[in-house]
């Protein structure tokens, strides 16, 4: 470790943040001055190669961790992200328009009656994927969201445990630096606590726990994957810690938040792995017996092919089934693309006398999940409950949407900004036969068809939005708002390649392995064959360290059994 600093579990040494001011904003302070946004930096073009072990296809949440895992296990790993590479103290500002190049902004098509949408929504693009624009929510799931049908007689369960994911969890927690309280009031006991202290509450967060605390409904700092304290990170050093600038989803520029880009990405670089940027996959390869042989991909202009013994398709819940059905690939169960889930996450907002600030703090710093499964409901499953930080052009977008301002209007009730503060929940969704992801005749730059997703709330998700929004107004009443509305909305994007016991139902097995192609693998958001009550991405890492472990015994089976 660097100089004399020193590192116990949980115990960490703080200084001060070691990025220069003069240099942490640099579009920003191009944009003050009116000058042009700068231009992408010119990146290295990967040298073609003949074939690898394995090929990872993305590297957010789903990608990064196994990649690490495969190159720490000495394979010889390449992973393909579709996006550039950042530097997050050159290339992210504190303003939201200057980071619209974080998310994925290649036109997806809605349809349905609650139509999802898109952008700074669902995904991103980039070295390190959605993790670069996600709000670092990291709360576990409870063993119950892994069994709604057991329990309620809808839905799907999980064909597999709390117990399975739990060390992967626990694993993940304390290599990311996740920031929580210590013991967390719901759900299992842990094996041991979050290593880090939770952040401050911010002005949202103190005005929801006040007003709880008088409707007797339980709440505490959420577990955020945000450094609290500098913390060390293997493969990148010492982290600094969190500024509390809220614009976690403008991109982190002092690498305080756990994004794949300084945690498992430079890990696996530090083993061998390589990762290479603005590589679009088009086609995957097999041979006469079906198995994967390599992948096409675009790179500055150009077609190149890399051969591979293992695939990793971990491109999210609508560029994977996106792939596989523009290859005819691992369709015999007819699962691809169906199921497609999105968290009912319904904000209620409310203007306040004190200050409050919402751009300030982390965005999601207080939780409550009381309301995992109320006595009171009439619909399956549950949902959290959560204070939420909004930027500026955000909320103004969501007003305009929202309550049909425009103009002067809206100017004029953007004055109150910085006295608005706002709930939200993140709530089980069930999988219907109407919500699917589908190739549309339109085609996009490349000559691909688009992805067109069918998506509508049912009267399960419209029941359960409709007992939050009367206990969210009933909280920002008690805690003396004036004004308060509602803005229907979904989150994330999920289901679509399912995980499963059989072929005939889902597209892949328990180790994420796809029926019927023995060297393809997917993991990310898409395998999950329900929603869970609970922000995605610490399951969707636990899943992928898991793959990755799975897939290592496998081969370790294989290699003993060639040996004998």
């Amino acid at each position: 470790m660097p100089g004399e600093e020193s590192l116990e579990e949980g115990v960490l040494n703080p200084s001060k943040p070691t990025v220069e001011p003069d240099i942490q904003d640099p579009l920003l302070r191009q944009l003050l001055q009116t000058s042009p946004p700068p231009q992408p930096q010119q990146q290295p073009v990967p040298t073609p190669r003949a074939e690898v072990d394995c090929i990872v296809i993305g590297t957010g949440a789903g990608g990064a961790p196994l990649l690490a895992r495969l190159a720490m296990a000495g394979l010889k790993v390449v992973a393909l992200e579709a996006g550039p590479r950042h530097d997050a103290r050159r290339d992210f500002a504190t303003d939201e328009k200057a980071q619209e190049f974080l998310f994925w902004n290649d036109e997806r098509l809605s349809a349905g009656r609650t139509p999802t949408s898109f952008g700074n929504n669902n995904s991103g693009t980039g070295v390190g994927g959605s993790t670069l624009h996600y709000t670092a929510y990291t709360p576990r799931a409870q063993p119950d969201d892994l069994r709604l049908r057991t329990e309620f007689g809808v839905g799907e369960d999980w064909p597999l445990s709390y117990d399975d994911l739990a060390p992967y969890y626990d694993e993940l927690e304390h290599f990311l630096g996740i920031s929580g309280p210590s013991p967390y009031p719901w759900g299992p006991a842990r094996r041991r606590g979050y290593p880090l202290a939770p952040l401050p509450l911010n002005g949202a967060a103190q005005l929801m726990q006040r007003a709880c605390e008088q409707l007797g409904i339980r709440t505490s700092p959420a577990a955020n994957a945000a450094l609290s304290a500098r913390y060390y990170q293997e493969g990148i050093g010492w982290r600094e810690a969190c500024t509390n600038r809220g614009f976690c989803q403008a991109g982190c520029s002092v690498g305080a938040k756990a994004s794949m880009d300084v945690t498992f990405l430079p890990l696996a670089e530090a083993h061998g792995a390589e990762i290479w940027p603005n590589c679009f996959v088009t086609e995957i390869e097999r041979d006469a017996q079906g198995a994967i042989t390599g992948v096409v991909y675009e790179t500055d202009g150009q077609q190149q092919r890399l051969g591979c013994r293992t695939l990793f398709l971990c491109a999210g819940a609508v560029e994977t089934p996106r792939l596989l059905l523009l290859n005819e690939l691992a369709l015999s169960s007819g699962q691809v693309g169906r199921n497609f889930m999105a968290h009912p996450g319904i904000q209620v907002w409310g203007t306040f006398d004190e200050m409050v600030r919402p751009y300030k703090g982390i965005p999601g710093a207080l939780i409550s999940e009381d309301t995992h499964r109320p006595t009171d409901a009439d619909f399956a499953g549950g949902y959290l409950l959560q204070s939420i930080g909004v930027m500026p052009v955000t909320f103004a977008s969501q007003v305009a949407r929202g309550r049909g301002l425009w103009g002067q209007p809206l100017r004029d009730y953007m004055r109150q900004y910085n006295h608005i503060a706002g709930i939200n929940i993140l709530g089980d969704c069930l999988p219907h036969a109407d919500n699917y992801l589908e190739l549309a005749d339109e085609k996009d730059a490349r000559g691909l068809p688009k992805p067109r997703v069918h998506f509508s709330f049912h009267d399960n998700e419209e029941r359960m939005t409709a007992h939050a929004e009367k206990l969210m107004r009933r909280i920002w009443d008690a805690a003396g708002a004036r004004d308060i509305w509602a803005f229907p909305r979904s989150a994330h994007v999920i289901g679509t390649c399912r995980m499963g016991l059989s072929g005939d139902y889902a597209v892949v097995d328990t180790d994420g392995r796809a029926f019927g192609v023995p060297n393809l693998y997917i993991c990310d958001n898409s395998v999950f064959p329900s929603a869970l009550s609970v922000n995605p991405a610490l399951t969707i890492m636990a899943l992928s360290l898991r793959t990755a472990d799975r897939f290592l015994e496998t081969q370790k089976r294989l290699d003993t059994k060639t040996k004998s």
